[in-house]
């Protein structure tokens, strides 16, 4: 999530809907500008006990951050606490409970991804090695209960912690107990980003499938292969979800403007504050009517916060921003953006993976994403089959679009490697939650500790 770092009260109001559409305006790049950034956060644990590291304890979440620090990163404060970091390889930021997120730099190609992705592991290796903390690479926590969980010390979280229990009865778990990993992509024009907003929309559950790693819950297998995309399911209907109208005719900026305006508000953020609004409407704030701040104007600052809080399945601010995928390991963090690199920014790999996906239904694509947290590979596809079956097909598209690119690394690598992961899941049918069931239920014996010794 993000990470505030300024108030802006040198802005001037929104007085104009334009002002509102301007963000997305402003993304549209030339290809040769179009850049990949790379998300992923991380489960921090006590090497000793398991336990969950809290904020302010000796070589805890504050002391890692701290520790970071002789890398280059330069420490974000709020009320005088660090909460995150800046430095060349993008911001290093804390989710609810500590997990920890590198949000990447935005990079030209997929080998300097995986080589930013190797360099911030290596850095949370070594100062989780000198305080005795490790990191595990999945959708969910395995073993613990909500109470069991820190909070960290950030303002929008207290307001989120109050809010989600009031629209949903799994948003405090998405908060406190997930991981994933995304991958924020450009357009070059409306028309651009309409297809390729559908195009990963409806192929998200794919995503979904490919990447599913939390199959358990307080120490249980939980019925799911991704507890994590089941959480969003009843997280708050109010943001969250497959966007029917982004398969509308005539859907662009203008469209999605109307859908964040209807989306409710979580906080307004001022003189290095946050004020709770949630529930409060954000037209409402374009009339001076805010309950929270009565007789003020948003802000360019407040409509950019704002557009961070919806969390479909695809999210539009600046940029494209994939959300299907649970957390894991370093070779499965390279091997999402490689899939929607090149799916996405080849045009005859957009137009491939388009037919393959356009004449399904709004109903269909819906059944696929409810059907996909417990199914994975196994969903029934629309018009017969299952989801294993398109698998092969996209994985085949996504690298003829990378190999189109022709971004190679010093030794003659095509980015097209960074796809082999994915190879194997589809070979085997087997997805990452579903090796973790065949360990529990045996060489494990059903000790789900054990899962501690699969982090990176």
């Amino acid at each position: 999530m993000s990470t505030r770092k300024a108030s802006g009260e040198e802005e001037q109001p929104i007085e104009r809907r334009e002002q509102l559409v301007a963000p997305m305006e402003a993304g549209e790049k030339p290809r040769d500008r179009w850049r990949i950034g790379t998300e992923h956060e991380k489960l921090v644990y006590r090497q000793e006990t398991h336990a969950a590291p809290s904020y302010a304890e000796p070589g805890g979440i504050r002391d890692i951050l701290l520790e970071m620090r002789q890398f280059g990163w330069e420490p974000v404060e709020e009320g005088g606490n660090v909460i995150a970091l800046s430095g060349a390889d993008g911001a290093v930021s804390l989710e609810p409970a500590g997990q920890l997120e590198l949000s990447g730099a935005p990079l030209e190609n997929l080998h300097q991804t995986c080589a930013e992705t190797g360099r911030h592991l290596a850095q949370v290796k070594a100062v989780g090695d000198a305080f005795g903390v490790g990191f595990l690479g999945l959708g969910m926590w395995p073993d613990k209960r909500r109470d069991e969980l820190p909070v960290m010390p950030k303002g929008r979280y207290d307001i989120m912690l109050r809010h989600m229990p009031r629209v949903g009865s799994l948003g405090l778990d998405m908060m406190l107990r997930t991981c994933t990993i995304q991958v924020n992509l450009d357009y070059a024009s409306e028309a651009d980003m309409a297809k390729k907003f559908r195009t990963s929309l409806a192929l998200q559950p794919l995503a979904t499938a490919l990447f599913a790693n939390s199959p358990f819950t307080e120490g249980k297998p939980n019925g799911f292969l991704s507890y994590r995309s089941h959480i969003w399911s009843d997280t708050d209907p109010a943001r969250t979800g497959m966007l029917p109208f982004v398969f509308e005719e005539g859907f662009g900026y203008e469209r999605y403007v109307d859908y964040m305006l209807d989306v409710p508000m979580y906080f307004v953020f001022r003189d290095g504050k946050y004020i709770d609004a949630a529930g409060q409407s954000f037209r409402d704030f374009l009339e001076g009517r805010l309950p929270a701040l009565p007789g003020e104007l948003p802000r360019p600052s407040d409509w950019i916060d704002h557009l961070s809080t919806a969390f479909p399945e695809v999210r539009l601010k600046s940029f494209l921003e994939m959300r299907g995928a649970d957390g894991g390991p370093w070779n499965r963090i390279c091997a999402l953006p490689a899939l929607w690199v090149g799916l996405l920014y080849d045009d005859g790999a957009l137009d491939a993976a388009w037919d393959l996906v356009k004449h399904w239904t709004m109903d269909e694509r819906e059944a696929l994403r409810g059907a996909v947290p417990g199914q994975a590979l196994d969903a029934p596809l629309p018009g017969g089959g299952k989801l294993l079956d398109l698998a092969g097909e996209v994985l085949a598209i996504a690298r003829a679009g990378l190999n189109a690119r022709a971004s190679l690394n010093g030794g003659g690598d095509s980015e097209a490697g960074f796809l082999e992961p994915l190879d194997e899941i589809v070979a085997s049918g087997k997805v990452p939650a579903q090796r973790l069931l065949d360990k529990f239920h045996g060489e494990w014996g059903g000790d789900i500790s054990r899962i501690y010794e699969e982090s990176f």
